[in-house]
């Protein structure tokens, strides 16, 4: 009996780790990326009934080609599965297979590159809601590569949003409030308070999220979210940068670059802490990486791989007790995870970590969570500290449930910028 439970638990615990968005599972698959057709800068997201595309791209490091599949699935606010059939959220096949892939060339680094655009005709999401895209190998749903989430909006309603500064004189010169006001009037609204659900991200990270905030106002259905800790976040400073377009041109954040190496090791210029520093503005594009070279005509296929090393030099060089330090962005996928966690070099008082990554331009940051406390939200206040000029931006999703509905619409959304609204 016993080993049957423990069989049970890890069944489960295997179909729970294969819920979580935006997760790669297999180790030769790298470099996943899904935005707006031609725009690397961009969440996924697409106007149901459009002609709005999504171009996907991977690479598999094992080098040869495989038989790569992909499906669509229907989620909820809270990205728990819909309850709903795919025939119910999906026009056409139930599941396609990725048919345009391309050996590298030129790279050092020998893999598959994979792309595509989405959706495609025969495969067509049919309701606005969040989409979880699931990649597997040979039509096999065990098989999963990786996840990845992408959204499609119904703009039923108006959405009016600004970042202000917040009155608390705790946070006044180091956090930034979004107040919000969505126009709900066309809406049958017979409780706003569970029918209307409202997500927030900064610099488009889910680890430090907002949800669930309750309106301080309903004048007929217009519903204004004002409070003055409801949507408040730590502002942080600007987002650290790798120009890792050349391996052979070491750019002004490159400290050395091992040639001989397959792939080739890059070592960064170690990071100070920058809790003492004042605010230094400088044009950033808030965690995004772009995917691109100075020495080759595709990046896409002929873009080399690197083992990158980065370095965070904490203050004095102490052990931040009870934290874990994480590499933050995009290129971590923005995830607290193992993947991202730096360790403790003890012998020389700095975080270490190092990330194989494609040729292109990076930008990351620093942040630590409790290590005890796994609710516990992460945040720069130990390797960076806040500033409340810093240039963030806010996407804001506005969710919607019918009385009678089985999941939850993507009615509105918009992005606003720190710096554009003041």
């Amino acid at each position: 009996m016993k080993w049957i439970f423990s069989f049970l638990l890890i069944i489960c615990f295997t179909a729970n780790a294969q819920r979580l968005p935006d997760m790669v599972y297999m180790p030769n698959i790298k470099t996943v990326q899904l935005f707006q057709q031609n725009n690397q800068e961009s969440l996924p997201i697409i106007n149901l009934n459009s002609l709005d595309l999504l171009e996907l791209h991977f690479d598999d490091l094992d080098g040869y080609p495989k038989n790569y599949y992909y499906s669509f699935e229907l989620c909820n606010a809270d990205w728990s599965p819909a309850d709903l059939s795919p025939f119910d959220y999906i026009h056409g096949y139930q599941n396609q297979q990725l048919t345009e892939y391309r050996m590298s060339s030129v790279a050092m680094t020998k893999y598959v590159h994979y792309q595509t655009l989405l959706p495609d005709k025969n495969c067509t999401p049919t309701k606005s809601g969040n989409y979880l895209l699931k990649v597997y190998l040979d039509a096999d749903t065990a098989q999963l590569a990786f996840t990845k989430r992408f959204y499609v909006l119904n703009g039923k309603i108006a959405l009016n949003a600004q970042v202000q500064q917040t009155f608390n004189s705790q946070f006044y010169n180091s956090h930034q409030k979004i107040q919000l006001i969505v126009d709900a009037a066309s809406l049958s609204l017979y409780n706003p308070q569970q029918q209307v659900n409202i997500t927030i991200l900064q610099n488009y990270r889910w680890d430090n999220a907002i949800t669930n905030i309750q309106p301080m106002f309903n004048r007929n259905n217009v519903l204004e979210y004002n409070g003055e800790e409801d949507a408040l976040f730590p502002a942080g400073k600007e987002y650290r940068w790798a120009d890792l377009r050349s391996f052979r041109f070491q750019s002004e954040r490159i400290q050395s670059i091992d040639v001989n190496a397959k792939p080739f090791e890059v070592y960064l210029r170690p990071d100070a802490s920058r809790v003492r520093q004042g605010y230094i503005f400088r044009q950033d594009m808030n965690g995004w990486f772009d995917i691109s070279t100075t020495e080759s005509v595709n990046p896409w296929w002929q873009g080399d791989y690197a083992n990158v090393h980065f370095i965070f030099v904490p203050d004095k060089n102490q052990l931040f007790e009870g934290k874990d330090v994480y590499v933050s962005g995009a290129l971590t996928g923005n995830n607290i995870s193992s993947d991202a966690k730096m360790k403790y070099n003890e012998s020389k008082g700095v975080y270490e970590k190092t990330l194989l990554l494609k040729q292109g331009y990076y930008y990351y940051t620093y942040i630590t969570k409790d290590a005890n406390d796994p609710s516990a939200k992460p945040d720069a206040i130990l390797t960076d500290g806040n500033a409340w000029e810093t240039e963030n931006s806010y996407s804001i999703f506005v969710y919607y449930r019918s009385l009678s509905g089985r999941h939850d619409e993507l009615i509105a959304f918009r992005t606003i910028n720190s710096r554009n609204v003041r």
